[in-house]
């Protein structure tokens, strides 16, 4: 049995709930999420759950060894958390040339930069958690050691993984990826049941102590030996000296609402100024070839700059309020015509990731995501640990002059954006898109649905993507209205049709009625997205 054969149209319905939803891209975590919540916790300790759970039951797009980054409403207030890691202290663009280096790679310790994903779990557990994190945690560590089956759109990327990493993985340190994630020596099959014990251990470890083995003890000590066998950079003092950071959140004013995102490091700002730029244009209540064309562009100019300005917050030429400046988005948007442009970046006037939703009957409300950057990431595996490290540094820029540009204890320009969306200082709730560079593609265009097409959450999940690859490169879905994609062809886009929706993104949200209290939730088609509800 085909278990990614569909030859007919499916559909799923907005799922509405009073006490609690958990919405993500796996049942199980989904599930795990809701358990946590039914026991007491509050939404927080339900995207904890839920998070920690997504390491083991989608290990192809996350891990213990990741970043993460959440927004959370509770109290009448939105709180960010930016628990991304810097580069260690001992590289350097000048150590990565000596060793024969040109440009950043992707797989083994060069791209391998402090995890900050268990420090998150700690930190949001530790202000707004209500049980402990042993009690967080438990679901995913009985999937660990239990085993679980694995669903279809898992077992596709976990096997286009494992091919992708016969391939390019050669030399003994990426052994233990292989007797991890492979132990008969081919990805698991889906429905077949996979468990990892040395992950049980390492989440048991990283519950009882609060994530101090991590970064202050026994697994920081396995990291770090695992590290020097081969040659890396982390020391013991990069772990230990880790802290994730609390920070304002940003946003923009869209037609009565205001749109939130994680300041840099992060590319949430991309979404912003898109959204900034499309904010002066009208736009009809169903889209058009005009809007899809206005879309494509303000995104191509928002990406240039954000490539070329995006940094660590202490390495930026300019800072977030002259990027999300009214007169630095009219001047992009004068810049958009009839016809696709090839982007440059403007001059500001001077002055596969996992996501998850949770919301509970009090009003908290969870913004998260968290990620190994590409796939299982570099290809590293914590022999006896299950620590998957993840090769974020490969979003360093290998120049040391750009404002990205890798530098010891630096933060790189950061994929993964969670999203809140409030309107009159009361939440909406949390949005996000998953998916490398198609993340701020998906924020606008979720958030376009939502507020000028007026689709409900899982409609607005359900809508036809494009992604802007580079160029006037523009990939579109399947399903894509071929009309509108032969208008936006004659306007000199270069229009490519994916065989699948694989490369757009996976989306949740969860909207709450601010008068009624009653959460609506959608999840996405395009993977084992489900919500579950209370």
């Amino acid at each position: 049995m085909d278990y990614l054969y569909h030859p007919y149209p499916s559909q799923r319905m907005t799922v509405f709930a009073k006490n609690g939803i958990v919405a993500t891209s796996q049942p199980l975590a989904a599930q795990a999420g809701l358990e946590v919540l039914k026991k007491g916790g509050n939404a927080i300790d339900a995207a904890i759950a839920t998070a920690v759970c997504l390491t083991v039951v989608e290990p192809t797009s996350n891990g213990i060894g990741g970043d993460a980054f959440a927004l959370v409403w509770t109290n009448g207030k939105l709180y960010g958390l930016n628990a991304s890691g810097y580069a260690p202290a001992a590289i350097s663009l000048d150590v990565l040339k000596e060793r024969g280096y040109t440009e950043m790679p992707k797989y083994g310790f060069a791209p391998v930069t402090v995890p900050g994903a268990p420090a998150a779990w700690a930190a949001l557990s530790k202000r707004f958690g209500r049980l402990s994190l042993a009690e967080t945690l438990a679901p995913a560590i009985a999937y660990a050691e239990n085993g679980y089956p694995v669903s279809p759109v898992l077992g596709k990327y976990w096997a286009n993984a494992y091919r992708v990493y016969k391939e390019a993985l050669h030399g003994p340190e990426f052994g233990s990826w292989f007797e991890t994630f492979a132990p008969d020596g081919r990805a698991p099959n889906i429905g077949e049941v996979w468990a990892s014990p040395d992950h049980a251990a390492t989440l048991r470890s990283i519950a009882e102590t609060e994530a101090e083995s991590f970064y202050r003890g026994e697994l920081a000590e396995k990291i770090v030996a695992f590290s020097k066998q081969y040659n890396g950079f982390l020391t013991l003092e990069d772990l230990a000296e880790y802290e994730p950071e609390w920070v304002e959140p940003i946003s923009i004013s869209y037609r009565g609402y205001d749109v939130w995102e994680i300041p840099p490091n992060g590319q949430g700002l991309v979404a912003l100024m898109a959204l900034n730029t499309m904010n002066g244009f009208d736009v009809p209540n169903v889209p058009d070839v005009e809007t899809y064309h206005r879309q494509i562009e303000a995104m191509k100019l928002a990406f240039a700059d954000g490539k070329a300005y995006i940094a660590d917050r202490r390495y930026m030429n300019y800072r977030v309020d002259e990027l999300l400046s009214e007169s630095f988005a009219a001047m992009r948007r004068a810049q958009i015509g009839t016809e696709a442009l090839t982007p440059e970046p403007g001059t500001p006037p001077k002055g596969g990731t996992v996501y998850l939703a949770a919301a509970d009957g009090e009003g908290n409300m969870v913004s998260f995501i968290q990620s190994n950057y590409m796939g299982f990431g570099s290809g590293l595996v914590v022999p006896g640990t299950g620590i998957a490290l993840h090769n974020r540094g490969h979003n360093f820029v290998f120049d040391e002059n750009h404002p990205n540009g890798l530098a010891p204890r630096k933060k790189p320009y950061h994929t993964i954006i969670p999203g809140f969306l409030t309107k009159g200082g009361k939440p909406i709730g949390p949005f996000g898109v998953m998916g490398g560079f198609m993340q701020p593609q998906g924020h606008m265009q979720v958030i376009m649905n939502t507020v000028d097409f007026a689709l409900n959450p899982q409609a607005a999940l359900d809508a036809p993507r494009w992604q802007w690859m580079e160029g006037k490169t523009v990939l579109v879905e399947p399903h894509f209205p071929r009309h509108i994609a032969e208008a936006l062809a004659r306007k000199g886009h270069d229009i490519r049709v994916a065989l699948d929706g694989g490369p757009f993104g996976r989306g949740q949200i969860i909207w709450r009625d601010p008068d009624t209290g009653v959460l609506a939730a959608g999840t996405e088609p395009r993977t084992d997205g489900a919500v579950a509800a209370w």
